[in-house]
């Protein structure tokens, strides 16, 4: 019956060049005769490394022939069928005089493009002799070999390895599959063996010392990375300098962009995940996709239960009129939770040219933590220095929900290549927090300074954020296209924070009115864009403007006050120029223009008392700061093993957005000290960074592969204009270094380490990392960036895994993090008004074991299908001369 199917499918294959035959008798040749329509190619299309068979390959006899409509010549299809079983094909009734091109092509293979003819005086011998020219038109073309094709793999069945780092002169793409120390993780534990980006202890992301935005699937979102699974990720996208069709947003520290798993296989396929790390926390998980005809299927899950253990000491010490205050905190954090994530959705192929698609994800967590902080207060003044310490316990829960959905659709248009896109996709996220703290202060002689002293805070906060999109693609030519689009995204917050203390006589609580706030703001960006991009021979270019305005709105509920700026639209150029050297050298110079723009929360003139000895306030004067990107890029494919990237890269900013610390006046009346440092935010005169980036993939031998990114810079800060502050530079560099090692018996092991030098925090913190309780002023602690540096810091990390049962189809993976206990995250910062040091470590040496288990059923029939229908497509455009 599979005989007959096959078969059949081939009859009804072969019926365009029938009956193209039947318009065209005689082959084409002038006069119409038959007499040599006799030729027979026929040969045998075999898998160039295993030597085996390909069944239902496409076979394409292609002659070059006039047009007598349009008196133009043109490729014709004079004969074409697919591959039997044994990978075998005969082509007969073929014109003997005419020169050929035979093209064969098979999902998963490099297609092979070559000429064909008969050689009607084979070896030289006689004109005329008949016995030779019967076995010229009677060809065998042999064993034809094909080559594996990784990148159509990708999406179709796994034959080879992809490898861990792919690198192009515009971005780099990390390969999430083949990273093991990041199994059973998050989006954190991936982006620590990203090339050239940098985590800090609490999961922000750094790239070229400056927080970049967070894309998922090409689209912003309210996720944090400790909400993704790595085993959701499929890659990663490193952007440094995006073009005009991206955000101007966010400043010019690049974009990371989170592929999430979806494939398009043919049939069903699949994995079942579970973990366990040292501290007794397991996980599960699993994804499934399945494709039959025109739905696409796919869904993906895990769940994760977490112990984060912390340890953080901070020295400071205060200048004040007349007065030194020392300040020390000890303190051990420990948080307990568990976070799940699913993502469900389908592609629905209308029909060739038209493709819907829906998907859907859901996020949730909840953690436990709690701290005990030990407290040294040392007050010196001029007649004497006054001691004392306390203890401080604090008991917090936190809770999060995140919901999304996407609408997509695209059409693609007759014209190979051009097509248009429209999306929509809606963003819900939620969270609350409870605080419960006890603390009391004691005088040196350990005789109670201060009551037994119980505060509570309560806080919820939610956003929701929409962004429309559509993007139109368009090649004039085969040198030229046009690309434009536009967007809009809306943004709606609200949050408050409600603070309580206990009085200790009737042990009821009674609001803080001075600590809490209630507050929402909702923020609207319109953009659209166009870029125009040629090829003139080895040299090509890429230009484009994107325009963008934006607008927000803020109430503080719990003051009464509103707030509203607009900031008009903006334009921002990007160019692209690139120049391919040889065939294995590009040279490419880029440009961009950003724009960062201040947000509610830095803005609003409130207090945020959640800190007595460091308060925080907006600034409502800041203004944007604008970026100018430059980047000199080469790379250069020493070998088919080795590969390098170089880029020489220079940013400028203006009106830097950074923290900042001064003291004031201390607003608690009748509290001790007189004057407090004020936290907020201002805008430094400017900063720029230059540096290079070194990015090198090699394939060392078999069995060892070697990532490799280095980075050299100058980070310069120009913050002279604030009181207090002064200019501030630093020389940097930061390598991350990736080996993987294949070992036989099916082990393999990956050891990855890097290391930090001495740098300035980055302006305005991290990006990207652990999301802060909600109702948080600032959401990551109090960093004033314009002053302070971090010491140098380096970990290392290891995996081991041993693949099993039946065609590897399943995996043991062993992780250790932070194998030396080495991170250790210390940070100074200093003004003319105090000096600080912080040192924290997280999650040292921790173990974690993963299981996985893939399973799956490749459809070949559907392949066939696709196949054929594929060379019916080719074969009716050639004929029509489309």
């Amino acid at each position: 019956m599979k005989q007959f199917s096959f078969y059949l499918a081939c009859l009804i294959f072969l019926i365009p060049t029938l009956s193209l035959k039947a318009q065209m008798p005689g082959g084409g040749r002038p006069g119409g005769g038959q007499a040599m329509n006799v030729g027979h190619f026929y040969g045998k299309v075999i898998d160039a490394s295993t030597n085996r068979p390909i069944e239902a390959a496409s076979v394409q006899l292609i002659q070059n022939k006039l047009d007598t409509t349009t008196k133009k010549r043109a490729d014709v299809i004079v004969s074409g069928m697919l591959t039997t079983k044994k990978g075998e094909f005969s082509l007969e009734n073929l014109p003997v005089m005419a020169q050929y091109k035979l093209v064969i092509t098979a999902i998963g293979y490099k297609s092979i493009d070559q000429k064909a003819a008969f050689q009607m005086n084979p070896g030289g011998g006689k004109p005329g002799d008949m016995s030779n020219m019967m076995s010229a038109v009677d060809k065998d073309l042999g064993n034809i070999k094909m080559e594996a094709d990784a990148l159509q793999l990708e999406g179709v069945t796994v034959t080879a390895d992809k490898p861990l780092l792919t690198m192009s002169i515009d971005r780099k793409i990390f390969n999430v599959e083949k990273n093991l120390t990041s199994a059973g993780g998050t989006g954190i534990d991936v982006m620590k063996n990203v090339p050239g980006v940098n985590v800090d202890i609490d999961g922000n992301v750094s790239l070229r010392n400056a927080p970049p935005q967070i894309f998922v699937d090409g689209r912003p979102t309210t996720m944090t990375l400790e909400q993704i699974p790595a085993d959701a990720i499929a890659t990663v996208e490193i952007i440094t300098n995006p073009s005009a069709k991206f955000d101007a947003s966010g400043g010019g520290a690049g974009i990371l962009n989170i592929v999430l798993k979806k494939n398009r296989k043919a049939g069903y396929n699949g994995s079942v995940r579970a973990s366990i790390d040292s501290r007794g926390r397991p996980g599960f998980g699993g994804d499934l996709n399945i494709k039959q005809q025109k739905i696409n299927f796919f869904a993906n899950t895990q769940v994760g239960f977490r112990k984060s253990i912390s340890n953080a000491t901070t020295d400071r010490t205060d200048f004040y009129s007349g007065t030194v205050a020392k300040l020390s905190q000890r303190n051990g954090p420990i948080g307990k939770g568990f976070f799940g994530f699913a993502r469900m959705g389908f592609d629905y192929f209308i029909d060739n040219r038209n493709t819907i698609s829906i998907a859907g994800s859901h996020a949730r967590g909840e953690f436990k933590n709690t701290d005990m902080m030990d407290i040294t207060r040392d007050t010196i003044y001029s007649t004497g220095t006054v001691s004392d310490y306390g203890k401080r316990n604090n008991n917090s829960e936190f809770r999060f929900k995140n919901y999304g959905g996407t609408l997509s659709f695209k059409h693609n248009f007759a014209k190979a290549n051009k097509e248009i896109t429209a999306d929509l996709n809606y963003n819900l996220s939620k969270n609350d927090n409870n605080n419960l703290f006890s603390s009391q202060y004691f005088n040196s002689n350990s005789t109670p300074k201060t009551p037994l002293l119980f505060q509570s805070s309560f806080g919820n906060g939610t956003t929701k954020f929409f962004t429309a999109q559509t993007d139109y693609t368009n090649p004039i030519n085969g040198t030229m296209k046009v690309e434009m689009g536009a967007r809009i995204a809306i943004r709606d917050f609200n949050s408050f924070n409600n603070n309580f203390l206990r009085n200790p006589a009737t042990g009821k609580d009674s609001s803080l009115t001075a600590l809490n706030n209630n507050y929402q703001f909702q923020d609207r960006v319109l953009a659209a864009y166009g870029i125009f991009s040629q090829q003139i021979k080895k040299f090509s270019y890429q230009v484009g403007l994107r325009i963008e305005s934006s607008k927000y709105d803020g109430t503080l509920v719990s003051r009464g006050q509103e707030f509203s700026n607009e900031f008009p639209f903006s334009l921002f150029p990007s160019a692209f120029a690139t120049y391919k050297l040889t065939e294995k050298q590009d040279l490419q110079f880029n440009y961009s223009r950003k724009i960062n723009r201040p947000n509610f929360f830095q803005l609003i003139p409130f207090i945020d008392f959640s800190d007595s000895l460091n308060l925080s306030i907006g600034n409502p004067d800041l203004v944007p700061e604008f970026t100018n990107l430059f980047e000199l890029s080469y790379q250069n494919q020493l070998h088919k093993n080795h590969n390098i990237l170089s880029t020489l890269y220079f940013k400028h900013t203006d009106d830097l957005i950074t923290r900042y610390q001064y003291p004031e006046k201390n607003p608690n009346v009748g509290s001790k000290p007189d004057s407090i440092l004020f936290t907020t935010y201002a805008n430094a005169s400017q900063s720029y960074t230059y540096g290079i980036e070194l990015t090198g993939r090699n394939k060392l031998t078999k069995w060892w592969d070697l990532n490799t990114s280095f980075n050299l810079f100058n980070a310069v800060v120009k913050a002279g204009n604030l009181p207090g502050s002064m200019d501030n530079d630093q020389v940097s560099w930061f390598i991350k270094m990736n080996n993987s090692f294949k070992l036989p018996k099916n082990y393999s092991i990956q050891l990855s380490g890097d290391y930090q030098a001495k740098t300035l925090v980055t302006p305005g913190g991290g990006g990207g990392g652990r999301g802060g309780p909600g109702g948080g002023m600032f959401g990551g602690g109090n960093i004033p960036s314009a002053q302070g540096y971090i010491r140098p810091f380096y970990g290392v990390d290891i995996a081991i895994r041993k693949d099993f049962l039946k065609n590897n189809t399943a995996s043991l993976t062993l992780q250790m993090s932070d194998v030396f206990r080495t991170r250790l995250n210390s940070t100074v910062t200093e003004s003319i008004y105090f000096y600080q040091e912080t040192e924290r470590r997280r999650d040292p040496q921790v173990l974690r074991l993963n299981f996985n288990w893939r399973f799956g059923k490749f459809d070949v029939s559907l392949l066939k299908r696709k196949n054929m229908k594929g060379g019916q497509d080719s074969m009716e455009g050639m004929q029509g001369g489309q």
